[in-house]
């Protein structure tokens, strides 16, 4: 049997075919190969055709079955992982009514700040658990004020996996994981939030059919299978937001645990039982894939925008564009605390962990005449370290028990001091796997259908490639040295 995953990026559309009875990925496929555009009209904005993301959708699924040359009856089920937050409307026949205004457009903001006064603090992070902020709830009353004409004519709101899920079955489906995210849900009354509904000034019939994640939310057209030389009704059996969906990727479902990406921009992603809400909304609080009323699992979210980007740019312009693993042994050749040099990598905008300011990169401490380029090469891989640090202490004062940090082979997490120093200063072990969104995507539908009986028996078909513990011998040192930081930032914030 096999199983297809897909993962509707804002970069990309990604496609992964595994071979369930072990674990092997068969093929993998991506459109296109350079970056998709985000239309920005105006500064801040951020929009994109979703028909753009079916047109990939599309290009990518035949050449991947093409190139395997598989039975394509074998194929069980279809998972769906996509960018979050993103708003698209529809009309009562199922065509899209405007582009979609994605998870990095910031339009909405003073909505959501004006219904978090209006509704107040208590109720907003009692009830869901985040401010109305920024997220699709918020967008969706833009879309009222100032397009009304467009508004009326909304059938249905979706999120972008909601929409994929559509095209294939022509079914429109969401999940309580993916109303949570749109500030949609309210958990203290396990239910459509009414409140913020009547507030926003919203029908309820504007939100799709509530089915469980793991659930089938349609299954493929004979329409549709033509089109992309599948055969017909193989069920769509899973959908998730992109941090959850990499949580489960990582096997990551259980209390303790913590997801980690750090691409261009880092995320922590930590799962609760309980979880009270930060009074600050450094961090966002969503349903976990694996979230039930009688048995809840919450999603804590930190996002630093610094990540990756700030070792990019050293590479372009401080390096002359040595790689990466060259940059970590130049980096390596320094000790821990980098003789006082500190980083700040808070330079690609806004912050949320500290508190939507956008207080730019700062280097601080630099001394011409000890420090040179190896210092600084280590200093900000320490910083990115700090960084991520600084959001898992608000996940810990929110109630978490860190046991165990789990991460995909790639980006930062393939240099040797930030995976140590990282587990170090956590004090947590790091373990790292050979995984995507669309692998992930892919195992979710196996476990939806009834391909693995549990979670447990689909990753038991996924080995570790890595494992990091943290190193006595630098703690002491490393401790002093992020307690010297958070000092610094409390004076440069």
């Amino acid at each position: 049997m096999y199983l297809l995953g897909l993962d509707i990026g804002s970069s990309s559309i990604k496609a992964s075919l595994l071979q369930a009875s072990d674990g092997v990925v068969l093929a993998q496929n991506f459109e296109p190969k350079d970056e998709m555009n985000i239309i920005a009209h105006h500064n801040g904005w951020a929009e994109q055709d979703p028909e753009l993301w079916w047109n990939y959708v599309k290009l990518i699924i035949p050449k991947l079955i093409e190139n395997t040359q598989i039975d394509k009856s074998l194929i069980t089920a279809i998972g769906i992982s996509y960018q979050m937050h993103g708003l698209v409307l529809v009309d009562k026949n199922k065509q899209v009514l405007r582009p979609s205004i994605i998870w990095c457009d910031s339009r909405a903001s003073e909505i959501g700040k004006e219904a978090f006064n209006v509704l107040g603090q208590d109720y907003c992070l009692e009830n869901f658990l985040n401010s109305p902020g920024n997220f699709t709830a918020s967008k969706l009353k833009w879309v009222k004020d100032n397009e009304p004409e467009i508004f009326e004519r909304i059938y249905k709101i979706m999120l972008p996996g909601d929409f994929i899920a559509m095209k294939l079955t022509n079914k429109i489906t969401t999940t309580v994981s993916g109303l949570s995210e749109g500030v949609f849900w309210n958990f203290k009354e396990h239910k459509i939030s009414l409140t913020l509904l009547k507030h926003y000034g919203f029908d309820s019939t504007l939100i799709p059919e509530i089915h469980e994640t793991f659930s089938s939310h349609g299954t493929i057209t004979n329409e549709i299978a033509n089109q992309l030389g599948l055969p017909a009704g193989i069920p769509v059996s899973y959908k998730s937001g992109d941090q959850p969906n990499n949580a489960l990727s990582l096997n990551v479902l259980k209390p303790g645990e913590i997801a980690a990406t750090a691409g261009t921009s880092g995320v922590i992603y930590g799962v609760f039982d309980e979880v009270k809400p930060d009074l600050l909304s450094r961090v966002n609080v969503f349903s976990h894939v694996n979230y039930k009323i009688e048995q809840p699992r919450y999603g804590v979210l930190a996002c630093i925008n610094g990540t990756g980007i700030l070792n990019a740019w050293l590479r372009k312009n401080i390096t002359n564009g040595l790689s990466y693993s060259e940059i970590n042994e130049i980096a390596a050749t320094v000790d821990v605390g980098s003789n006082g040099l500190q980083v700040f990598p808070f330079g690609n905008g806004a912050e949320r962990i500290l508190g939507d300011v956008n207080i730019g990169c700062t280097w601080k401490h630099l001394n011409f005449n000890i420090h040179k380029k190896a210092h600084l090469l280590r200093a900000a891989q320490e910083g990115i370290v700090f960084s991520f640090q600084y959001g898992i202490d608000i996940m810990k004062s929110m109630g978490l028990k860190l046991n165990v940090i789990k991460a995909g082979n790639s980006n930062m997490f393939q240099s040797n001091i930030f995976k140590e120093t990282l587990a170090t200063l956590s004090g947590a072990q790091i373990d790292i796997y050979n995984t995507d969104g669309a692998i992930g995507a892919a195992i979710g539908s196996g476990i939806s259908s009834g391909v693995y009986k549990s979670s447990d028996e689909a990753f038991s078909r996924f080995k570790k490639l890595e494992t990091i513990q943290p190193n006595k011998e630098m703690q002491s040192k490393l401790e002093d040295a992020y307690q010297n930081w958070k000092k610094e930032l409390q004076n440069i914030k």
